[in-house]
């Protein structure tokens, strides 16, 4: 229950705060505010670390609403889904805390559209994540790279899919269910 009042939440703040502007860009770094509530702790008291990828969920709906490519998505028939992911903890997060979630596109590459996500309190990272995603169409299949592109108007030259990206994506491929 506790990410269906988080996600109604950051809805109602998305209604009415503005977009981030006329330049407002999907390659702009989304900062999405959070405070640790009792539903979010593990028997440690600390928050569970599912809780973080529950939370990059809407960290990536921000994203994609405050560029207004959410809308676009919408009306294309398309969706996007995570592939993969990966998460280091590095300090925890304890009840009430406020903390900020940074997320920003850094890459896609043929197939795949890489995003980081950083958990911070003040200017200390407490977790950081890469997070592997594709588009897909309602109608079945995946969207293209050459139509992603397109519909976002180009790529920036500022992104890149770094080495260690593409070798932790061909190391964490799931073999197909024929094979």
């Amino acid at each position: 229950m506790n990410l269906w009042w988080r996600l109604l939440w950051l809805r109602l703040r998305l209604k009415r705060s503005p977009r981030r502007g006329a330049s407002a860009s999907l390659w702009d770094e989304s900062v999405t505010s959070f405070r640790v509530a009792p539903t979010d702790l593990d028997v440690l008291g600390h928050m569970n670390n599912g809780r973080y990828l529950t939370l990059m969920d809407l960290g990536r709906l921000d994203l994609m609403v405050r560029s207004g490519f959410w809308a676009d998505l919408k009306r294309r028939g398309w969706f996007p889904v995570v592939a993969g992911q990966t998460i280091t903890f590095r300090k925890e997060l304890r009840l009430g805390a406020r903390f900020d979630l940074h997320t920003r596109i850094v890459g896609l590459d043929e197939r795949w559209g890489y995003l980081e996500q950083r958990f911070m309190v003040g200017d200390t990272v407490h977790a950081h994540a890469l997070v592997r995603t594709r588009f897909l169409r309602r109608t079945g299949g995946s969207v293209d790279h050459d139509e992603l592109e397109a519909a976002v108007g180009g790529l920036p030259p500022h992104l890149r899919v770094d080495d260690w990206m593409r070798e932790w994506t061909a190391h964490t491929r799931v073999p197909s269910s024929h094979t």
